[in-house]
């Protein structure tokens, strides 16, 4: 596989077209550094981390310079600047990456209507339809690497294959801002010599498992009795491996652009123990979540709260409402209450999270049980319109202006 640096690169430079593998994987290049790099263009080249300062924060990317240096996305900061300590650290900004996202995935919208989005700056493509109108999917990816290009600033990388998982593959290998076309005649001879982390579901664990046997390459998996990979891996874990190394993926492209969910977490500079300090935290993300929601016209019925421990445990609680909203007010009454049922307020926290799950479009329900929501509505819309012509952060809710009785948190994190 190719490195997260961008060594070991293939690209393909000429016109290929078996007139089968018409499966594509789209895949922005660093996303978050580079959009960030629009605003700085005097930092190009240079190796930049995005994320927050602070011992307790983790690098939310980097660009290809930093990664060099063996910096990863997900990283604590303090790692990072100690491989690279000439690596400039950049705040991100969420709403950016969001906005550019939208108009990526709109280009691919524009080139077919089989677009299955895999979070903010991926997406696999089904062009065999687009074959009389635009070309073979070679061409049909070099226009959408074009107009990605002119209409955004931005790079991408493409894999073309005759399924899912080559197609993620081959983006993967060519990046960054490359194309590459495996046909479906020459998959194997492109799959059998990756390394075993190529296989999905080859994480350390069972890579070390694998190599107790001699495997080291898909080839040898694929080599591999089946009988003797579910018996290291279990029937359905083993199974799974032995088809993905003879590159067997009868999955198709699923147009569903539907967000599962939308949350926000923030890990904190010290381990806090100040529940009013976690309440504040938690209206504050409520809003996030609620501003996401309207945004993109959607309401969430289960309301999930995420609490990370000093000693690293985790828990989440969720809780299902009669009525899917979209106000801060509901979303913050909920988690409050999950939280405060817990018992947990006077343990160390590291990390809380907010999170809407199970949703809807926006007004598709009766409105009514709960009479308070219409004030709230007109109040949060109203914060809307304001951020909307003047930016973020002139108005706020008087419970985050109060002066802060802990260290500020960092290290947000969105879920997309």
């Amino acid at each position: 596989m190719s490195k997260q640096d961008g060594s070991g690169r293939q690209v393909t430079t000429n016109t290929v077209d078996d007139g089968v593998s018409s499966i594509m994987h789209v895949d922005m290049d660093a996303f978050f550094a580079s959009v960030e790099l629009l605003e700085r263009p005097d930092l190009v080249g240079l190796p930049v981390i995005v994320g927050h300062h602070g011992a307790r924060s983790v690098v939310t990317a980097a660009t290809y310079e930093a990664r060099k240096y063996g910096v990863n996305s997900a990283m604590p900061m303090s790692i990072a600047l100690r491989r690279c300590p000439n690596a400039i650290v950049l705040e991100p900004h969420f709403e950016r990456y969001t906005h550019f996202s939208r108009m990526v995935m709109a280009i691919c919208d524009d080139l077919t209507p089989k677009v299955e989005r895999l979070g903010i700056d991926e997406a696999f493509l089904d062009v065999a339809g687009a074959r009389k109108l635009i070309g073979s999917p070679y061409e049909v990816a070099t226009l959408l690497r074009q107009r990605v290009l002119s209409e955004t600033g931005l790079h991408c990388s493409v894999g073309i294959a005759a399924t899912k998982f080559i197609a993620k593959l081959a983006s993967g290998l060519s990046k960054p801002d490359g194309l590459l076309v495996v046909p479906l005649a020459d998959t194997l001879d492109f799959l059998h010599p990756l390394p075993l982390s190529a296989l999905w579901g080859v994480g350390v664990k069972t890579e070390e498992q694998l190599s107790r046997l001699g495997l080291r390459t898909v080839g040898d998996v694929a080599a591999t009795p089946l009988s003797t990979l579910q018996k290291k891996l279990g029937d359905a874990g083993g199974r799974k491996l032995h088809e993905l190394s003879w590159a067997r993926d009868s999955r198709s492209v699923s147009p569903v652009p539907e967000e599962k969910s939308v949350g926000h977490e923030v890990t904190f500079g010290h381990d806090v123990t100040d529940s009013a300090v976690i309440r504040r935290e938690l209206l504050r993300m409520s809003d996030q979540v609620a501003v996401r929601l309207r945004r993109a016209g959607m309401e969430g019925k289960t309301v999930v709260l995420k609490l990370r421990f000093s000693d690293f445990s985790t828990i989440t609680r969720s809780r299902t409402i009669s009525e899917p909203t979209d106000l801060a007010r509901r979303i913050y009454d909920e988690v409050t209450d999950i939280y405060e049922g817990l018992g947990k307020q006077h343990e160390r926290i590291r990390l809380v999270g907010v999170r809407m799950e199970q949703l809807v479009p926006a007004g598709g329900t009766a409105m009514g049980l709960w009479e308070t929501d219409e004030g709230w509505r007109d109040a949060e819309q109203a914060m809307d319109a304001v951020t909307a012509r003047f930016g973020r952060g002139l108005v706020q809710r008087a419970a985050l202006v109060k002066k802060r009785t802990a260290p500020d948190p960092a290290s947000p994190i969105d879920d997309f």
